[in-house]
Formats: structure tokens, C-alpha cells, sequence
């Protein structure tokens, strides 16, 4: 069930024309600025929307394992490594953008709110739906496409390094949630209809936010 929800939602994002035309290679540098901008000030928070989950759940081994998750993105995991929020910050001073000048959308708000809402609730279902269904498990293919755009426009593979680690560990983030989503399903099956909540309107939120960003390049 969760692949098909996964395969669905990617679907809807890939159709977004931001998303299609990074894909075909046609988005332009100042759309790919104000993306990355937006982006950031989404992402800043990341740790703490995955802090308020996980202050929703009830079994400690769940707590473990999604702290693992954080230690990951904060640098303290198995292997070490570069806290990611280090990373991506380097890659926007890259890029000449100064996020302190830079307004937060309203699109983008939305989406902030978005995620914190449903990873405040006490019924982990929503969060998990919103931060595994409807963020973590499409980052890799959304990511990917977010790529094309980049080298489209001449951006060197070392430049998108933030980019390239979330392909490639954020299906594992997701693995950890979708088990931990499956065993509460199987707990407490009501909990399917808040799952899909949170992650519906995570997408939703998401694609508003790519609307944003395009209406703001026309600016």
C-alpha cells in the first residue's frame, strides 16, 4: 500500500510544470535561485519537525530509531559525515544567495505549517503520514528531477553534493517510518485514514509551494 501511495504522490509532483521542466532541462537559473531560497527556509526546521514527531511517539524503540534519523542529519551518525544543514548552507553561499534578504513566501509558510501541524500530533499517524509519505519517500525521485534542472544550466555534480546524499539515504529515512507506520497500522487500523491525511496534505502543501516559486520568478 505505501509504494502505491509513494508512486502516486511522486506522480502528482512530477506533473508539476516545475518539476516537468527541470526534468526536460528548460527551467531557468533565476527559477532554480528562487527554488533553492525557498527551499531553505522550508528546510531549516527539519530537525525540528523530526524532534516533534518524535516527541509524539510512544514506543521507546520507535524513539530510537527515528533518532538515529536525526543523528544522521545532524552529523552524529554511524559514519560520521557532515551535518547536512552545513552542507546545504554552503551550497546556497555557493550560489551567491543571501537568505537573510530573502522573504519567506506565503506558499512556503504554508508548507512549514503544514509539516509542524501534523508532526505536533499526539496521534503519530499524522506526522508520520506528513514527514514519510508525504516528504521523505519522494524526496529521491523529486530530487533526482531537481538535478536534471541543475545540470541543465551548467551546475557542476560536485555543486549539487546536498542534493545527490538525499537520494540516496532518505529512501532508508522513509524504510524506518513506513515500518514504524505499518506496525501502528496494524494496531490501531483507523490510523490509515490520519496517515493519509498528514501525507495528502503535505503534497498538497508542496505543490502550492512549487506554485510559489514559479509565481515569483515571474516577479
Amino acid at each position: 500500500m505505501y509504494q502505491r501511495i509513494t508512486e502516486e504522490h511522486v506522480e502528482r509532483l512530477r506533473s508539476h510544470p516545475f518539476v516537468q521542466r527541470c526534468r526536460d532541462g528548460s527551467i531557468t537559473d533565476r527559477e532554480l535561485n528562487i527554488f533553492l531560497t525557498q527551499h531553505a527556509k522550508y528546510s531549516a526546521y527539519f530537525t525540528r519537525y523530526l524532534c516533534a514527531l518524535i516527541a509524539n511517539l510512544h514506543d521507546a524503540g520507535d524513539v530510537m530509531r527515528l533518532a538515529e534519523n536525526l543523528a544522521e542529519e545532524l552529523g552524529f551518525g554511524e559514519e560520521g559525515g557532515e551535518p547536512h544543514a552545513r552542507i546545504f548552507a554552503r551550497m546556497i553561499e555557493q550560489f551567491g544567495i543571501d537568505l537573510q534578504q530573502a522573504p519567506v513566501f506565503d506558499s512556503t509558510q504554508k508548507l512549514i505549517s503544514t509539516t509542524f501541524h501534523y508532526c505536533k500530533q499526539p496521534d503519530p499517524a499524522y506526522g508520520l503520514g506528513a514527514l514519510c509519505l508525504g516528504a521523505e519517500a519522494i524526496v529521491p525521485a523529486l530530487y533526482s528531477d531537481i538535478i536534471s534542472g541543475f545540470e541543465a544550466n551548467g551546475i557542476a555534480p560536485e555543486r549539487l553534493h546536498f542534493f545527490r546524499i538525499h537520494v540516496e539515504c532518505d529512501d532508508d529515512h522513509a524504510d524506518t517510518m513506513r515500518e514504524i507506520l505499518q506496525r501502528l497500522q496494524q494496531d490501531n487500523p483507523q490510523g490509515e485514514e490520519r496517515m493519509l491525511e498528514g501525507a495528502q496534505a503535505m503534497i498538497a502543501a508542496r505543490l502550492a509551494f512549487f506554485d510559489g516559486v514559479m509565481e515569483g520568478a515571474r516577479q
